[in-house]
């Protein structure tokens, strides 16, 4: 690593996130005094000698491991690159990990991680529903390389899970245990907590990992490896990126199992580029002020369409209260309510697309998280490839809306929402 990180203290105090995200581990000096980081568009990197070279490829391959205080030098940018190393040090900082892994998209980074710590005849456990993309690799990629799959429904006890897996005789083959939480597109929670003391009652001679997908709520509203997981996973299209100009994955946690996610990574060829890592550094300058209105402005859609007669039934994390056996989760693990909405019109899929086509501020589209509010209709859009009975079962009815609500005025919004919603 050229780029090497400044402290982050000032006078003795630690800084805030936000803050350095300005700065941290990024020297000026060795970029000729620019004050951003330049796009380092370059596939190779020149050794200063032979010796140095070897001792990269031994690190960068898990040939031996490093000597006290040495990092692995700047090789071939399907490995290693400036812009995407002081990005995975920045990354670090919301979710306090040892380290970080940024990939061309955030599948990418679920099928790299997954692959990294999954092997023929091992299980995988996975809370339902999970976005449709993670289902279709879990329900007809993974099997096709021996992994059998195990679902759970978000909210289940994991003694339930664990009966399950002991009823199948597969508690002893588990390998890895996948949460997305807040669901994709239902909004319902997972006991993050819960679940990891059951991957570590479950782990024998081989160590059960806990990976939770955190695209929904973001790196401020939800820190898993601050509830017990061993890894955490974001659509960096999403919040991080925040301006749908760019596709990308993080995989984030201690720095032992990041680095076997990243030979894997290296080998597969999943690394994002050097153009997307600076988009992305770019964008981490704002994600605190973004995220945070969005989820101010969600909390003003949100009440609108609580009280509207033709809204049958809102998904939100700000709706739950005392005495809803979900509250005591989202008041655990949980910041905020974040910027996602989803709620069902009165009627089916006829008056959800009624409702979708009359939208005229808010974009009819597909991904969530942006600076603009898009809305979609996950039962036939990002669920599509999800089993029609599953799918119901789950809670994605025909008549769900799925809102990602954006930074606009929070009046012009519900103004759209109320002229689609006359619609229906």
């Amino acid at each position: 690593m050229t780029q090497r990180k400044p402290e982050g203290y000032l006078n003795g105090r630690p800084l805030s996130p936000e803050s350095l995200m300005m700065s941290y581990g990024y020297k000026p000096a060795l970029s000729e005094g620019a004050a951003k980081i330049p796009i380092f568009q370059t596939s190779t990197f020149v050794f200063k000698s032979a010796e140095d070279g070897k001792a990269f490829f031994e690190l960068a391959y898990g040939l031996r491991a490093p000597d006290a205080g040495e990092e692995m030098g700047l090789i071939y940018s399907r490995l290693n690159n400036p812009d995407l190393e002081i990005l995975e040090d920045r990354l670090t900082l919301w979710d306090e990990a040892e380290a970080a892994a940024v990939f061309a998209s955030g599948m990418a980074a679920i099928s790299t991680t997954l692959l990294t710590f999954l092997r023929p005849g091992d299980v995988l456990l996975h809370s339902e529903p999970v976005y449709g993309g993670t289902d279709y690799l879990f329900k007809q990629v993974l099997p096709q390389f021996g992994i059998r799959v195990i679902g759970f429904r978000a909210g289940a006890p994991p003694a339930e899970a664990e009966a399950q897996l002991r009823r199948l005789g597969l508690a002893d083959r588990l390998a890895l245990m996948f949460i997305e939480t807040p669901a994709n597109p239902t909004n319902a929670l997972v006991d993050i907590a819960a679940y990891a003391a059951l991957a570590e009652s479950l782990s024998g001679t081989r160590r059960i990992v806990t990976a939770v997908d955190n695209t929904f709520l973001g790196p401020l509203w939800q820190q898993p490896l601050k509830s017990g997981a061993d890894l955490v996973l974001y659509s960096a299209t999403k919040y991080i990126g925040g301006h749908s100009d760019v596709i990308a994955g993080v995989c984030l946690g201690n720095r032992s199992l990041l680095d076997r996610v990243k030979i894997m990574r290296t080998i597969f060829g999943t690394m994002a580029g050097p153009h997307t890592g600076w988009l992305l550094l770019r964008s981490l300058e704002t994600l605190k002020l973004r995220m945070t209105a969005q989820m101010k402005n969600a909390r003003h859609v949100a009440e609108f369409l609580n009280a509207h007669p033709k809204v049958a039934r809102v998904h939100y994390l700000g709706n739950l209260c005392d005495g809803d056996p979900q509250y005591d989760v989202y008041q655990r693990q949980c910041i905020a309510p974040g910027g996602m909405i989803s709620f069902e019109v009165a009627g089916g899929e006829a008056e959800a697309f009624r409702f979708l086509n009359a939208l005229k501020l808010i974009h009819l589209a597909v991904s969530l998280g942006g600076t603009e509010s898009l809305a979609e209709h996950p039962a036939t859009m990002t669920h599509a490839d999800v089993d029609p009975e599953e799918r119901l079962e789950l809670g994605i009815t025909p008549a769900m809306v799925r809102l990602s609500i954006g930074v606009e005025h929070p009046d012009d919004l519900i103004a759209d929402l109320e002229q689609a919603l006359a619609a229906v």
